[in-house]
């Protein structure tokens, strides 16, 4: 009895908790699910059943490695290396640019709001086209090659780290900024002995996690002719060589999966989980 009771209580004070789904719910339902099955039918999803098989087939070459010992492991093996070199490089010059944006970004440090949103969309501005725009941009200004391809990086990575930046010093504790103020020190003073202690270590965990994204992300800018093993791959898909692709592929998740690890130690011993 006293459940019952209880539960009529709550029913009271929570009616909407205990209201059955209403027409417009299975009505938005209904147009969702009419949605989906037009899009299926426009862009003919049938196909991807009917050419299944022909996916199957390149799977199968994909795992057929008897020609492994002919291959140049050389030349894809340094083509890896210069993807990696490619988001290294890409993510510092980003890192330069963006640390003395950020403050031009954060409310704390810039109380007026016309520079801020100026800031604000100069960071929007750069991280707003992909990367791979960016590449085809710069392959036509300079030229095929890993410089475009850092390049491309550096622009996007510079508009995404200065915002991550400038949300990271507007989360600070204002006590610490307060304590050095109190004791006479200017806007630089404040900066380098109150603001950068607290965000440092943000900053380089975000930094770190951009060198793994990169990597990926370079692989892809290879496609269009900004160099590293993306470009091998690319060279190795026209021509049909997909124990090779398989082989780019097995390569770049080795890389990033080292990256991954030891960008991971790296933000654990920065925060003093490994000792």
């Amino acid at each position: 009895m006293s459940a019952a009771l209880d539960i009529a209580a709550v029913r009271a004070r929570h009616p909407r908790a205990f209201r059955g789904r209403g027409a417009l719910h299975w009505l938005l339902l209904a147009g969702a699910s009419g949605y989906l099955l037009y899009l299926m039918w426009l862009f003919d999803f049938s196909r991807a059943f009917a050419d299944l098989p022909k996916v199957w087939v390149i799977v199968r070459l994909m795992l057929d490695w008897s020609g492994f010992a002919g291959w140049d492991h050389l030349e894809l093996w340094r083509s890896m290396l210069e993807t990696v070199a490619m988001a290294y490089l890409g993510t510092a010059i980003a890192v330069v640019f963006a640390l003395p944006l950020s403050f031009a970004g954060a409310r704390n440090v810039i109380p007026r709001r016309v520079f801020r949103f100026l800031a604000r969309r100069l960071f929007d501005g750069l991280r707003g086209l992909d990367q791979l725009i960016w590449a085809l941009v710069f392959v036509r200004a300079v030229g095929l090659g890993p410089v475009a391809g850092i390049l491309a990086i550096a622009v996007v990575e510079t508009g995404v780290l200065a915002k991550l930046f400038a949300e990271a010093i507007e989360a600070i504790d204002r006590g610490q900024v307060e304590g050095i103020t109190a004791v006479g020190a200017g806007l630089a003073g404040r900066l380098r002995f109150a603001v950068l202690p607290q965000v440092l270590p943000v900053m380089i965990s975000q930094a770190l996690y951009s060198v793994e994204s990169n990597t990926r992300e370079a692989t892809i800018l290879g496609l269009v002719g900004a160099g590293g093993i993306g470009l091998r791959l690319s060279e190795r898909i026209q021509i049909n060589a997909w124990d090779q692709v398989a082989y780019v592929i097995v390569l770049i998740l080795i890389a990033v999966t080292v990256i991954d690890t030891t960008s991971r130690y790296l933000r654990l011993r920065l925060i003093g989980a490994v000792r």
